[in-house]
């Protein structure tokens, strides 16, 4: 279950267990400071709307630089680079300067205090190669380059924006942010990160925020229209002891499985091949592929229910469309929920078609009824005997330029839950997907050899 506000006072955040990478250490060498805007703001109490208190978890990330291609001669500080521009830029994204409050009626909001983001510099004792794939998300590893709030016990204890800038031997290095996903959505961050670098360059932002997120209130009185499986309680399957993903039992394996534009041709003619369906997207696709493969690997009897979430960008579908550089969620979770059995005895045009269906059922009606039901509700939605796939594989990491080019390598730093599959753009033209799971090991096993039929 996603936590609610309301929990957030016991909630304890996920931490890397402190392990590092052979011969890869990183240390603060200052204490941490708060940056502040560059000039006075609004103060005060900062809306949240129902979107976003269904997203109230921290994103890890990460964005590798390389160094300056003019040598060691004249060469920038980016610790001091970044650390401007982003009073620079917290101007006009005031709210990610001040905390995170609940209101009265026990909903998220943030108290516009101006006291600053969270600014940590690090050094690293190596090279940036070092690193090793991040692909790969390994918390032990990358979470060394993401700063976390020492005795933070819930989300209020952490700042919306926290950031590491880490030097390396080789003159490169890594910015990492810790963000809350309630401020805003893969869009809406992207827009917030390349507008910093756009500042750290001295150039206009493209996309000014659009801060008014009351345009997304519940309506007076709520209408709830449609049916919001999204939130339906399924009973966990308890797994035997072999896979154990559901009672937690057994290790837990990482892997991203690359899909480079000709395998995903191949996954394409293979959902069509028995004619049921003209064409489909590659997102239709892959997401079909990968909830038959991960329901099988796991071993859910025919008869259990599995349920697929994805998040579907409504900027576009609200009427009127959200404005341009809208400061927030905007994207609205559907469902598809079905029996393990048709799931698995079907054809992939038919989990395809679930997909498809999720997505059409997201209609301006749909959403605002989404909002209401929360209104009513309180109600988050269950990850019990579900896949959730998180699709970055469209964000524009790439345009991450604080003065020292694209990004050489960009990503998470971990899954924020188990029942998570992210889907991330890959290669120099971005037009492979890496998918990043983690199962149990012979569930793993499983999924592998069923990666290796396409």
């Amino acid at each position: 279950m996603v936590p609610s506000p309301e929990d957030c006072a016991s909630m304890e955040n996920s931490k890397p267990n402190g392990k590092f990478h052979p011969g890869f250490t990183v240390k603060h060498i200052r204490e941490p400071v708060l940056v502040s805007p560059a000039e006075d703001t609004k103060k005060g109490l900062y809306f949240l709307s129902n979107l976003d208190q269904n997203l109230a978890v921290i994103i890890r990330t990460i964005y590798c630089f390389s160094a300056d291609k003019d040598g060691n001669e004249n060469r920038r500080d980016p610790v001091e680079v970044i650390r401007n521009a982003l009073e620079r830029v917290l101007i006009h994204y005031y709210p990610l300067a001040g905390r995170l409050t609940i209101s009265p009626e026990g909903k998220l909001m943030v108290d516009c205090t101006g006291e600053g983001a969270i600014f940590v510099e690090a050094e690293a004792d190596s090279v940036l190669e070092d690193i090793g794939d991040i692909t790969k998300p390994e918390p032990e590893t990358l979470g060394k380059l993401v700063y976390d709030v020492p005795g933070a016990k819930n989300i209020l204890e952490v700042p919306p924006l926290v950031a590491q800038v880490t030097k390396f031997k080789c003159g490169g290095f890594v910015l990492g942010l810790c963000m809350n996903h309630c401020m805003f959505d893969g869009i809406g961050a992207m827009e917030f990160v390349n507008s910093w670098g756009k500042t750290a360059r001295g150039m206009p932002m493209t996309t000014m925020p659009f801060l008014d997120r009351t345009i997304l209130r519940s309506r007076d009185p709520p209408k709830i229209e449609n049916l919001h499986q999204e939130f339906t309680e399924i009973d966990d399957y308890k797994s035997d002891a072999s896979c154990g993903l559901f009672q937690g039992e057994g290790e837990t394996l990482y892997r991203s499985f690359c899909f480079d534009p000709d395998k995903l041709e191949r996954l394409k003619a293979k959902a069509t091949e028995d004619g049921v369906l003209g064409k489909c997207t590659t997102f239709e696709a892959l997401s079909g592929f990968v909830w038959q493969a991960r329901t099988k690997a796991l071993n859910f009897p025919p008869e259990h229910r599995a349920k697929l979430l994805f998040a579907v960008d409504g900027r576009a579908k609200f009427e009127p469309p959200l404005p341009r550089g809208y400061f927030g969620n905007g994207i609205m979770l559907t469902n598809s929920i079905c029996l393990a059995g048709e799931l698995l005895e079907g054809p992939l045009s038919h989990a395809i078609g679930l997909v498809r269906a999720a997505i059409k059922m997201v209609t301006d009606g749909y959403m605002r009824s989404a909002i209401d039901y929360f209104e009513v509700t309180r109600a988050r939605p269950s990850l019990a005997s579900t896949l959730l796939i998180t699709t970055w594989s469209r964000l524009s990491f790439h345009g991450a330029d604080f003065g020292w080019g694209q990004p050489v390598v960009s990503g998470p730093v971990a899954l924020p839950e188990k029942e998570v599959i992210l889907f991330l753009s890959h290669g120099k033209e971005r037009k492979s997907i890496n998918v990043l799971l983690g199962l149990p090991a012979p569930a793993m096993e499983i999924f592998e050899e069923l990666m290796l039929q396409i």
